[in-house]
């Protein structure tokens, strides 16, 4: 459905740097990254990828290809006021050739971000990185979508796709789906938390809708560490916020992608007197990216002994 979509649109698609990918664990959990998107106008599939190393998102998908992508974060992508824009879809995890997806990453890879070549390793030596360039991608066909002029979540979406009948009425034609209640207990406190309101003004809320299919949107947020919860501060229009399990990410990166920083909390969304809060039960760091390769390789050594690991395992289980 992309080639019906407005070029506006399109153009978001093909010249974000990143866009939040929500995927639905076993225990109805949304897990939100950022991930660069590879597009071409017209084309039927939003694609995302992976590293062999770390494939829980890809994993993930293909238990629950109900998934989501949000283009919130317009740094770098040189549009002037472009629209944030949500996609609701269905995913297809293609593995099928772990060699034509390392090749494919490694042409589209800098062709997208050119500032990341002098990042890379050597190409003789990537062959010892199997858990990062050896990748799975993940093909997004677009079901619903949604477009919020000038990325502003205080105005009504434009909506696009096969399901738009059904989202104008407010009433979906799939199958009400399994929906995480709040887990309930104690937060779970993190000096990272700090972060939001001050670092990141902003980050994205995900949550799971009745259907099955992640809702994702980019809000204002602020933290309450006297009552241990992360406000939201805005109630974007339009959005079926309900009590759950739900997903904060905040992340931020330079505009040609030479660092990124990023985190997630996860935890419970529950509705207050004077609005919704998420009340923290983890907070998972991702894979950031420091400007220089050996700041990367120190902030990331230990993540990359354990990727090493879950890759071998993950070839072992192939062959």
């Amino acid at each position: 459905m992309t080639a019906s979509l407005p070029s506006t649109v399109q153009s978001v698609f093909d010249r974000f740097i990143t866009t939040e990918l929500t995927t639905v664990d076993r225990h109805g959990q949304p897990i939100t990254w950022p991930v660069t998107p590879y597009y071409e106008p017209g084309a039927p599939c939003i694609d995302a990828t992976t590293g062999l190393g770390y494939p829980k998102k890809a994993n993930d998908a293909r238990a629950n290809p109900l998934v989501a992508m949000l283009f919130s974060d317009p740094t770098g992508c040189g549009l002037k006021r472009p629209p944030m824009v949500l996609v609701q879809g269905t995913a297809d995890v293609d593995d099928r050739d772990l060699h034509a997806n390392q090749a494919r990453y490694a042409r589209e890879s800098v062709e997208k971000l050119p500032a990341i070549a002098k990042l890379l390793p050597p190409t003789p030596l990537r062959r010892f990185l199997a858990w990062y360039f050896a990748r799975i991608y993940i093909h997004v066909r677009p079901e619903r979508v949604y477009a919020w002029p000038d990325g502003d979540p205080g105005r009504e979406p434009e909506l696009y796709g096969s399901h738009m009948d059904e989202v104008r009425s407010a009433h979906s034609e799939e199958p009400d789906r399994f929906h995480a209640s709040p887990g309930g207990g104690l937060s779970s406190w993190h000096p990272r938390i700090a972060e939001l309101g001050t670092r990141y003004r902003t980050a994205v809320l995900s949550i799971v809708c009745p259907d099955g299919f992640p809702f994702t949107i980019r809000v204002r947020v602020g933290v309450d560490p006297a009552e241990r919860w992360i406000r939201i501060e805005d109630e974007p229009v339009g959005v079926p916020l309900q009590p759950g399990l739900a997903c904060l990410t905040a992340h931020a990166h330079e505009e040609g992608f030479s660092w990124q920083r990023n985190f997630q909390v996860r935890g419970d969304l529950v509705q207050r007197d004077d609005g919704w809060v998420l009340v923290p039960r983890k907070v998972v760091g991702g894979f950031e990216a420091p400007p220089s390769r050996i700041g990367m390789l120190r902030a990331n050594a230990a993540k990359a002994w354990r990727f090493r690991k879950t890759a071998k395992r993950e070839l072992a289980r192939r062959s």
